[in-house]
This record gives C-alpha cells, structure tokens and sequence, in this order.
C-alpha cells in the first residue's frame, strides 16, 4: 500500500491528507507562528547613542524563526512515512518547507509536485489531493502501456 500524502500549508495551518486505498485520514497541524510584521517605530537605547529598536525587532524575529522551525518539523515528522508528496496552498509557506526538507535531506524525492493555490476548504483539499493521485496513476499506466 502506498502512503501518498497531499499537503495544503501557509504559516497558520497545514492540512494533511493521507490517502491510503479508497479511503483517507485528514491530519490538521497549527501553528504557534505570530503575524511577521515589522515595528513603525523603534525604542530608545537605555544608553546615549545607543543602537534604537534593533533589539526588540531581533528577538521578534527569532521568536518567528523559532516557531516556523517547530512547525515546519510537525509536519515534516507526518509525512516521513510518505511515498509521495504533493504540496500546495498560497504564500511562500510550501517553498520555504520544501527549502528546509531539501536541506536536511529528509524526505528526499519524495514530493512530486509544488502549486500554488488559494484558500481552500477542506473538502476541497481532499478532492484535489485525490484528483491529482488519481490522474497521475492514469498517466502511469498510460506510459508503461506505450512501453
């Protein structure tokens, strides 16, 4: 049995769906990641022509750092059992997960396929992943016939 995984994600929530046979397990993964947005105004130095505002800006910076790590690594420990993977959704979300799985070699050749989408519902994820599968089965038959 193929474990064929599609993956809806942007930074607030990840929808997982395993299909497995006729049926499918739907995982949902949220994450603790805070609106990445930057300070109009900075803080004053305690000290005279000291640095302004870089310090708060950093540690916000890290916290969202920290975060997207932790919640690219749930995901990342969902889909190790994967044959295949096909990612989508809106935003940069599925490009910087794909970037983090390609640099620590997890789940290597097993993503076969990146789009861009909007805000899906979840029976709309759920028919996506299983028309893609689906129609890539097809196309495999299709090519070991003309073989």
């Amino acid at each position: 049995m193929e474990k064929l995984f599609g993956l809806w994600i942007d930074h607030n929530k990840a929808i997982v769906v395993n299909l497995m046979d006729e049926n499918h397990k739907v995982i949902h993964v949220e994450s603790d990641v805070e609106g990445h947005f930057r300070l109009k105004d900075g803080s004053r130095s305690s000290t005279p022509w000291g640095m302004q505002g870089a310090t708060s800006e950093s540690k916000r910076e890290l916290r969202y750092n920290k975060h997207l790590n932790i919640y690219f690594q749930n995901i990342i420990d969902l889909l190790k059992d994967a044959k295949r993977i096909f990612i989508f959704g809106p935003g940069e979300a599925k490009n910087e997960l794909k970037k983090r799985i390609d640099k620590n070699n997890m789940l290597l050749n097993k993503i076969s396929d990146i789009e861009t989408t909007d805000k899906l519902t979840e029976p709309q994820i759920i028919a996506k992943v299983k028309k893609y599968f689906e129609k890539n089965q097809k196309n495999k038959k299709e090519r070991s016939l003309n073989i």
